[in-house]
């Protein structure tokens, strides 16, 4: 089953050398999450295949404009195309009324229900479950009200063995296998073993996004051994004094949280307007943690099984 991170934005506070702000279309098992909505994400999404309406959450990181100016756009078009679903938007507080203001100056009003979830900005907290994932949120250190979010699969069943299975058992019986069960006779003695019968589950996955945040090492703990990590990178080492000041992270800083908390792969991203060329920071997060990407417009990413 999928588990991809599509990059519609990756810029900064602007759009910059052909960068947008920040978003990202996030896909687990055929459900898809928008993350974070900055100003032209419609568009990204229209360029990159992304269908909008099979989008039912979408996660706001903090209300910069950058991370939610394209949201306003994005729920009048799922309106005048006639979506009929809810539509769950998680943010801090302060985002349900500029949506509202918005509607009640266009004297209009979506034909969705939208259902806003507000988050606490100082702890950990799950924000989404279901049969297949969780979503918690990640406190992040900037100068409002940030979080960002852990994307986390669920455990999975261990899976049957078809070549070994005996015709006789029973559909219950098929279904404790998945959970690890032996098969007992009448007499509660083991009639199949379940390692004989089953494999080991495929591993859950899991992605961990960090939007603006100044050097935090708590977050080592937090993202520990995820599959991927995104953190931002908005300066150079060269710059670590302005990213102190505006409460921003470098390329070595993201690096250095990569690799204490033994990630399997680091994405950065918003890119500061100052570079044109993103190799520098790139090699900067290398030369500490070797695989780093660039989280680049129109890339997809896949957590492998």
């Amino acid at each position: 089953m999928s588990f991809k991170i599509t990059i519609l934005g990756s810029s900064g506070a602007v759009p910059a050398f052909g960068r947008f702000p920040s978003s990202q279309l996030i896909e687990i098992q055929n459900q898809f999450f928008l993350v974070d909505c900055g100003e032209g994400t419609q568009m990204q999404l229209l360029r990159y295949n992304g269908n909008l309406h099979r989008i039912n959450h979408i996660f706001i990181s903090h209300l910069h404009g950058d991370h939610y100016l394209g949201l306003l756009g994005l729920i009048f078009t799922m309106h005048l195309n006639h979506r009929t679903n809810d539509l769950h938007i998680y943010s801090h507080r302060g985002l349900g009324e500029i949506i509202t203001t918005q509607f009640r100056y266009s004297l209009s009003a979506p034909r969705f229900n939208i259902i806003l979830h507000t988050l606490t900005p100082d702890r950990q907290e799950v924000i989404l479950e279901n049969n297949q994932l969780t979503v918690t949120t990640i406190p992040l250190k900037h100068k409002l009200d940030c979080s960002g979010f852990l994307f986390r699969e669920k455990p999975k069943p261990r899976r049957i063995d078809k070549d070994r299975i005996p015709t006789d058992l029973s559909l219950q019986q098929l279904a404790s296998l998945k959970t690890g069960a032996d098969i007992l006779d009448n007499e509660g003695n083991v009639r199949y073993r379940n390692a004989a019968l089953t494999h080991a589950p495929r591993k859950s996955r899991s992605y961990a996004y960090c939007s603006d945040t100044a050097f935090d090492i708590d977050l080592i703990n937090i993202v520990q051994q995820v599959d991927v990590l995104y953190h931002e990178a908005t300066f150079m080492e060269s710059e670590k004094d302005k990213a102190e000041e505006t409460k921003h992270s470098t390329a070595a800083q993201a690096a250095e949280i990569a690799i204490k908390a033994h990630v399997g792969k680091l994405l950065i991203g918003h890119f500061s307007a100052r570079y044109k060329e993103l190799d520098p920071l790139l090699n900067e997060a290398r030369f500490i943690f070797r695989n780093t990407e660039l989280a680049l417009e129109g890339q997809t990413f896949t957590i492998e099984e």
